[in-house]
């Protein structure tokens, strides 16, 4: 499986984990920052969360790590959660800003 293949099945897999207290995916929250594919398809994922202090600080890296690490082909995974730069609704697809009734 190459690169783009494999990065497209990571973010079919994020697109299914969504934010406890929103129901809109992280990915369509716009939280995923980065989707990169290493050698030897190791993939590493930037994300931030909605605040600091959001309940899934702890339990939404950990919840990435395990479903991306069940997809065929993946050797590792490294999910590095970042405040920089620092989520706002800005960020978010317009289906999810839609959906939450910021459009």
């Amino acid at each position: 499986m190459d690169n783009e293949a494999l990065k497209q099945k990571v973010i079919d897999v994020l697109q299914t984990i969504f934010d406890p207290e929103i129901p809109v995916s992280i990915w369509e929250l716009g939280l995923v920052y980065e989707v990169n594919i290493l050698p030897i398809n190791n993939v590493q994922i930037v994300m931030t969360l909605t605040a600091p202090s959001c309940p899934a600080a702890q339990s939404l890296p950990v919840e990435v790590d395990q479903k991306v690490r069940e997809i065929e082909g993946v050797n590792d995974v490294h999910v590095a959660v970042t405040w920089t730069p620092a989520w706002d609704k800005s960020m978010m697809s317009e289906a999810a800003q839609l959906q939450l009734g910021f459009l």
